[in-house]
């Protein structure tokens, strides 16, 4: 099994499952981060294919923010965490202390925080499945765009599209006093990386 196709309900299940909990350490994280409580809740986790994330995040002219990671070690892919524009406003807010509504453009301050926030809670779920599965998962340094949602994702179709037919896909929403950030987190493995995975997790057949 090379790629997401012939996956069993269990095998489905269990990478929803690792995805929900690397989440949940993505949001200690953030909490962490901010010094705050955040709440969060995953309204969807679905195995789906790569072309669909244009339909499951929203319109292609839509401004987005990206992270865009590599993933080394034993089950090598790359992890993308979108964050619709106003969203990723709300978040530059929290991560200053500022009050709602505060930020109204993203220059390269607010860039260097979205990228530095990025990486934590891309590297936090990325290391939820280093610790579940045994196996030596590491990232690269995260390339950031904020863009149309059709550029971002064409670019990440060119690097990874050769060897991703599906993706791991995961809505989060993180929450606090009224604050909302809708976010999207990706993983799309390597041609071989999903048989690895499963193997790790004793689920290959």
């Amino acid at each position: 099994m090379s790629n997401w196709d012939g996956l069993t309900p269990m095998q489905i299940d269990a990478l929803k499952e690792i995805g929900n909990i690397g989440i949940g350490n993505a949001t200690t994280a953030l909490a962490t981060m901010v010094q705050r409580k955040i709440n969060m809740e995953v309204p969807r986790a679905e195995v789906r294919h790569f072309e669909d994330i244009f339909y499951l995040v929203g319109s292609a002219e839509e401004v987005v923010s990206c992270v865009n990671l590599a993933v080394h070690g034993d089950a090598p892919g790359r992890i993308l965490f979108l964050l619709g524009h106003s969203s990723s406003l709300c978040l530059i807010d929290l991560l200053m202390g500022n009050p709602a509504g505060t930020t109204k453009i993203i220059g390269e301050m607010e860039t260097s925080a979205l990228q530095e926030v990025g990486n934590i809670l891309a590297g936090s779920f990325l290391n939820s499945f280093s610790q579940v599965t045994g196996l030596s998962m590491y990232p690269s340094v995260p390339a950031f765009a904020h863009d149309m949602l059709g550029a971002i994702l064409s670019s990440a179709l060119i690097e990874a599209g050769y060897y991703a037919e599906r993706a791991l896909f995961i809505q989060t929403a993180f929450h606090d006093e009224g604050i909302i950030l809708n976010g999207h987190f990706f993983l799309l493995p390597e041609t071989g990386a999903l048989d690895i995975i499963l193997n790790s997790l004793g689920i290959s057949e």
